[in-house]
């Protein structure tokens, strides 16, 4: 007997966090409207105001008058991307929820490809960038980021990837049940595991605005990343200092031999030069141990890892 069932249709949620890309709110909408009412039973999409500063509150409930399935979610100060990943996943009713950026550098219309990959028999999939539309500085930040990440992870970490992904709710559940203040998107889902997949596209040049990450923001997300991915840091610190104390000593024995067959030798220069260059090392070693210390003392607050002031229900009935 041949089983005719059809697969049941999912409900989705379309994840947006927004910060300075206001300008693109309305036009990202019609599109993923477009795509969505072919592929799903039900949809939703989640705008989440990470307070930015250019009225994108205002404009995302003028927004809901014309396009129904509109939700907004308004956090009480800005948290940063992550964060507001994480309120609209925690927010998304959706049986599969789609996670993008606001400023259409990720085409809404990929949707349909990362479903249909989904469906070949992956929890989640990812979109990875085989053109990036940023600046040669930037690309070059980027590429020298990943590889010293690669280093300290043991494991080759491809910076094509964005946030740009689909998930079952089985992978949201387990990215929600993540306590960590200080989080990464990507490395979140790597660490879970599951089956993953891959999806290919061009980046796209961005449409309004210039890029929320300023150069200091970058250089702050960066260290961040490096030190949620690996404790590895610490490892290297006691390695070093194992190195220039054996160094040290056989340095010493050296000058104990000078000392007794030579004679005190005046002007030393070269010891002075060793002297700041450890000096240099042990505060370098405090400085990555502090900022380890600090990050737990940050967690063990027990604080939540945001605050939503509002939210703004979709007029369409779910």
């Amino acid at each position: 007997m041949t089983d005719n069932t059809k697969p049941a249709v999912p409900a989705f949620s379309v994840v947006v966090p927004v910060y300075r890309c206001s300008g693109c709110l309305e036009g990202l909408c019609e599109r993923l409207e477009r795509v969505l009412e072919n592929i799903a039973a039900r949809y939703e999409i989640i705008l989440v105001d990470d307070r930015s500063p250019d009225d994108a509150w205002l404009n995302i409930l003028s927004i809901q008058k014309q396009h129904k399935s509109v939700r907004g979610v308004r956090l009480s100060r800005n948290f940063g991307q992550h964060i507001a990943i994480t309120a609209g996943l925690s927010a998304a009713r959706g049986d599969v929820a789609v996670v993008l950026d606001c400023d259409l550098q990720d085409p809404p219309e990929l949707i349909a490809d990362l479903y249909a990959r989904l469906l070949e028999g992956h929890d989640y999939v990812v979109a990875r960038r085989v053109k990036r539309e940023h600046s040669t500085f930037r690309i070059m930040g980027a590429k020298a980021y990943f590889w010293l990440l690669s280093r300290l992870a043991g494991r080759k970490i491809d910076g094509s990837y964005g946030s740009y992904s689909i998930l079952t709710r089985k992978v949201i559940d387990a990215f929600l049940s993540f306590s960590e203040r200080e989080r990464h998107y990507l490395f979140i889902l790597r660490w879970l595991g599951f089956n993953a997949g891959t999806v290919d596209y061009p980046h796209q040049t961005r449409v309004h605005g210039p890029s929320s990450y300023s150069l200091s923001s970058l250089v702050r997300h960066a260290i961040d990343g490096i030190f949620f991915q690996s404790t590895v840091l610490l490892t290297w610190i006691a390695v070093t200092g194992m190195v220039l104390a054996a160094a040290g000593g056989v340095f010493a024995l050296g000058l104990i031999y000078r000392y007794f067959i030579m004679g005190a030798q005046p002007g030393w220069t070269s010891l002075a030069v060793l002297i700041l260059i450890s000096t240099g090392l042990i505060l370098i070693g405090l400085g990555v141990v502090g900022i380890y210390i600090g990050k737990i003392f940050e967690q063990i607050k027990g604080r939540p890892l945001y605050v939503v002031d509002t939210i703004s229900e979709s007029v369409r009935e779910w």
